[in-house]
């Protein structure tokens, strides 16, 4: 792999992660299971919805970082809060899916789109990770509208149809035809939510420069008056990085970045950053929990002030909020520096 500058390594002045992170960690869960992040968060019928995803990794030895593929039990639970910042939730799982061939759903991202909430979700089943799309308005049952063929996963829905189709970002894992673990960023529409088509590679690997392994979908994208605001996952490997978590090794480093697609047609990239917006800094980014270095947003929200709201997954253990005005984020690739416009 090769080398990326370490300067481009730090959290744009712009963001400010909330004093009191993590906004829900286990510990605010009953039972206690070993992990809550990578929340899907959105607003609705007058209040702040998080689903989270929380893993019981009770057969994981933290001591040796003995892993057994699988064997720990995932699910969906969900949040509520009057104020973005202080939530209450219940424990119960919300959303499960497991039998023969689905081994779990997770991974939860939320739309409000037509007056009900969009869950878009990662499955692993026995022959390949695949994306759902459910569709709930109680957030106790769901509706299962599609599933994807294996690989893909990390699907994003926009909040509202663009010249008359619903539009998705998604992750798919091409493997065999790049020969390695180089992911990209890729669009699709569908006229109902279950049939989707009209592929298009949106942003690649290479385009990323603080990315040397694979990007894809972070947060659903937010509607401003600039164009779609939309947040990516970057990802550089360093085989040199020692074992960083519970597991034996993990190489990785997951950062944030952050673009700005066109309103009438987002195939289209007005900007991208070309450093990151969020990078791992903090305790509970980098060295506490089951993978350091690990900043994964999965919820944006827009507030009636300018204040955007981004909820992330930190080191895949807990979830954490950061907030930025939207003018600041929309502004990022104006100031000095290279710049990669489409």
């Amino acid at each position: 792999m090769s080398c990326i500058e370490q300067n481009l390594f730090t959290t744009a002045s712009i963001v400010t992660r909330y004093p009191n992170n993590p906004v829900l960690s286990s510990q605010d869960v009953p039972g206690q299971p070993s992990l809550i992040f990578n929340a899907g968060v959105c607003k609705y019928q007058g209040q702040y919805v998080m689903a989270y995803r929380c893993d019981d990794c009770t057969n994981m030895d933290q001591a040796n970082g003995d892993t057994i593929p699988h064997q720990f039990k995932t699910w969906i639970g969900f949040a509520y809060s009057d104020n973005g910042l202080q939530w209450r939730t219940s424990g119960k799982p919300c959303f499960e899916m497991h039998n023969d061939e689905i081994r779990r759903a997770y991974d939860p991202r939320l739309t409000v789109i037509e007056g009900k909430v969009v869950m878009c979700f990662a499955i692993d089943t026995q022959h390949g990770v695949r994306g759902g799309i459910a569709v709930t308005e109680d957030f106790e049952n769901f509706k299962i509208q599609t599933m994807t063929t294996p690989d893909n996963r990390n699907m994003v829905l926009f909040p509202e149809k663009i010249n008359g189709l619903y539009v998705r970002l998604e992750r798919p894992f091409p493997v065999y035809s790049r020969g390695k673990d180089q992911f990209d960023l890729w669009l699709s529409q569908s006229p109902d939510l279950r049939y989707w088509g009209d592929h298009r590679l949106l942003l690649a690997v290479e385009d990323v420069p603080f990315a040397n392994d694979k990007i894809g979908p972070a947060a659903p994208p937010i509607k401003t008056k600039a164009g779609w605001l939309t947040t990516f996952h970057a990802v550089d490997i360093d085989f040199n990085r020692g074992k960083n978590g519970w597991e034996k090794t993990w190489k990785k480093r997951y950062t944030a970045g952050i673009m700005l697609l066109d309103l009438n047609d987002p195939t289209q990239i007005i900007g991208i950053s070309k450093r990151p917006l969020m990078t791992p800094e903090t305790h509970y980014e980098c060295n506490a929990g089951f993978r350091h270095n690990v900043i994964f947003p999965g919820g944006m929200i827009l507030e009636d002030d300018g204040e955007v709201k981004i909820y992330y997954g930190a080191a895949d253990t807990v979830e954490a909020l950061a907030t930025a005005h939207v003018d600041d984020l929309i502004a990022l690739w104006s100031e000095p520096g290279p710049s990669h416009l489409f």
